[in-house]
């Protein structure tokens, strides 16, 4: 669950979903104890966003993932939150039995109606199935050539 190159203050999330149903994960501790929410986590020191949430995925539902375009982005005084909508690739959907007790697709309609599934994990569904493309990433020129880097745009 946690580890001593975990920076505290980079999360990622991504909105899986496949022939009309969304991924998600019944969280184990927490505020989101009982909860089915979208997977996700903390980016490791020297990982970036992308490369953070598909081993968020492996580890946590062993489903590998594609991150795609910015669906939302959350900052508060302390940290900030980016959610991507990302493409199923591979894999069948299980429960690491430490972070979530059970990892389902669960049909969107669903997902959106159940009380057990929290707000901000419906709010970013919703923008999920939306059918606007959102921030997608950009090639460019970067002048850092010791860092990755990337730019998303509308």
């Amino acid at each position: 669950m946690e580890n001593g190159n975990t920076n505290w203050g980079q999360s990622v999330t991504g909105v899986v979903i496949r022939e009309h149903k969304v991924l998600l994960a019944r969280h184990t501790y927490g505020p989101g104890n009982g909860k089915l929410i979208i997977p996700g986590g903390y980016v490791n020191i020297g990982e970036t966003p992308q490369e953070a949430l598909k081993r968020e995925y492996r580890e946590e539902t062993g489903i590998e993932i594609e991150p795609q375009s910015i669906i939302g982005i959350r900052f508060n005084m302390h940290d900030w939150y980016i959610a991507f909508r990302a493409e199923y690739i591979s894999g069948e959907a299980f429960s690491d039995h430490d972070e979530n007790s059970e990892v389902i697709w669960l049909d969107i309609d669903a997902a959106l109606s159940k009380d057990d599934v929290p707000e901000l994990t419906k709010k970013l569904i919703g923008s999920a199935i939306k059918d606007l493309d959102g921030l997608v990433p950009t090639k460019y020129s970067g002048i850092t050539k010791h860092a990755p880097h990337s730019l998303y745009c509308i």
